[in-house]
């Protein structure tokens, strides 16, 4: 792939924007590559599986701003480290600028050819295992938000690699609620609305409370 700092030089005003299903592009499997084998994770006590969003980079987008929100005022910032996961493959979140990850633009959920969807699951799956792996000694625990197939992508990669997934959020109740309640753009939802960001900041203060209980 190169070297980080070349990467990281690249901006959305000099190259083209990405279009295609960014799992199928080269680009995509060089930088995972590079994750995998090059890029030294740094260790925190808790990794927290956060979607890809449309904004880029992702801490700009509104509903990451939320979630980061949310995080940060209930766990130390020394605890935790933030891993994108997606249609961009899986990147540590301090990443996020790095080429080709800032410069795409591709929606999963206005997608409807169920091979694309399909594709898109076994690749995730592959790459989620494939990060899962690599940090299975990095972290002490792993929490995931995330909904529809990039849920069930982390929950496949889990299997696949053996690294549970310590924490999975929204619960299931909960999805089939907003679900059965159906008045949503999308059938699940979105990891943005009121109910989900609720219940995650509940968990997450449990969370951190077991925790504390176990010092």
């Amino acid at each position: 792939m190169g070297h980080e700092e070349d990467q990281r030089d690249i901006s959305p005003n000099k190259v083209p924007l990405l279009t295609d299903p960014p799992f199928y592009l080269a680009e995509f499997e060089t930088s995972y590559r590079y994750i995998i084998d090059e890029y030294e994770v740094p260790p925190k006590e808790i990794a927290i599986f956060m979607p890809c969003a449309v904004r880029k980079p992702y801490s700009k987008s509104p509903s990451h701003q939320l979630i980061r929100t949310i995080i940060s005022q209930v766990l130390d910032p020394s605890r935790y480290h933030i891993v994108i996961f997606g249609t961009c493959g899986i990147v540590p979140a301090e990443l996020e600028e790095m080429y080709p990850y800032a410069h795409y633009q591709y929606m999963l959920g206005k997608c409807k050819d169920p091979k694309v969807l399909e594709d898109f699951l076994r690749i995730e799956t592959e790459r989620v295992a494939g990060y899962l792996e690599k940090t299975r000694h990095v972290y002490r625990y792993r929490i995931g938000y995330c909904i529809g197939l990039f849920r069930e992508a982390l929950i496949r990669g889990s299997k696949q690699s053996g690294v549970p997934i310590d924490i999975l959020l929204p619960t299931r109740d909960l999805i089939h609620k907003i679900i059965e309640e159906g008045d949503c753009i999308f059938e699940e939802g979105s990891l943005s609305m009121e109910e989900y960001l609720g219940e995650f900041c509940d968990e997450l203060v449990r969370f951190r409370n077991s925790l504390s209980n176990k010092e």
